[in-house]
């Protein structure tokens, strides 16, 4: 696991990443890395990503000394728990939309007294060293260098923003755009009034409980306006956008413009 991402958590810099949908490749990790990433989140929502892939593209990410947070499928604990034990710095979770949500988050990934996580120590979580001390001192140890991202993307998590961002544990409110407006029944309104508001409520309380707040962008132009917004965790687009979107650039330069 790295440890330079969660002392990040809450400060007002810039942490820039980018969304792994397709190339969980070997070069990976050192590739984002060299390009100056300070994370990477490896999908498992919305790709065919099985937990054998994601198991061997943390290791990727390790190779290139980035953290990795892995976005899980589901609330469900084993999604939860076999990511972290799988080494990952943190999860993602979608959809979460109550306090009691949120609280059933930090009982799968975080171990007693935090949480209610079931033991696994001395694997890849812990880079197959037992890491010395007793059991609480190995608690605590992974309790303190997890992170939890919480997906605001419905109304309800929006409300429940303030309360959700208060609880120990919870790092950051990552707002689900396209989800949210949906919810609200404005698919890509993200400019309407009620998208607005809502939004305003994750990156308010974030801020207000010293939290981070992220959001996916669809280039770097628009990861630069999230930012001056409040937000201090963005994601310029994903491994695929970037890929297509370099080439479709270059063919076009390249065919005259």
């Amino acid at each position: 696991m790295s440890t330079s991402l969660k002392p990040r958590i809450g400060t007002r810099d810039v942490k820039i990443g980018t969304f792994v949908f397709e190339f969980a490749t070997p070069g990976i990790g050192q590739i984002l890395k060299a390009a100056g990433a300070d994370y990477a989140v490896l999908d498992m929502e919305h790709s065919a990503f099985g937990f054998d892939t994601v198991r061997a593209c943390i290791q990727f990410m390790r190779a290139g000394e980035l953290p990795v947070i892995v976005r899980v499928p589901s609330k469900a604990y084993d999604h939860l728990a076999r990511a972290m034990d799988a080494g990952a710095d943190g999860v993602m979770v979608p959809m979460v939309g109550s306090v009691a949500q949120a609280r059933a988050v930090l009982d799968a990934v975080k171990y007693h007294p935090q949480g209610k996580r079931g033991v696994a120590l001395g694997m890849a979580a812990d880079r197959f060293a037992d890491g010395g001390g007793s059991l609480p001192e190995r608690f605590a140890r992974h309790n303190a260098r997890t992170i939890v991202m919480l997906q605001i993307e419905d109304p309800a998590g929006a409300d429940a923003a303030d309360e959700m961002a208060a609880m120990d544990g919870v790092d950051v409110l990552w707002v689900g755009h396209n989800d949210l407006s949906v919810a609200l029944g404005k698919p890509g309104a993200f400019d309407d009034a009620a998208f607005v508001a809502a939004e305003r409520k994750a990156i308010d309380a974030a801020r207000r409980h010293g939290k981070s707040a992220g959001r996916l962008a669809v280039d770097a132009a628009q990861a630069r306006t999230f930012a001056a917004m409040g937000y201090d965790f963005v994601s310029i687009a994903t491994d695929i956008g970037l890929l297509q979107g370099a080439l479709r650039e270059g063919i076009r330069v390249v065919r005259g413009g």
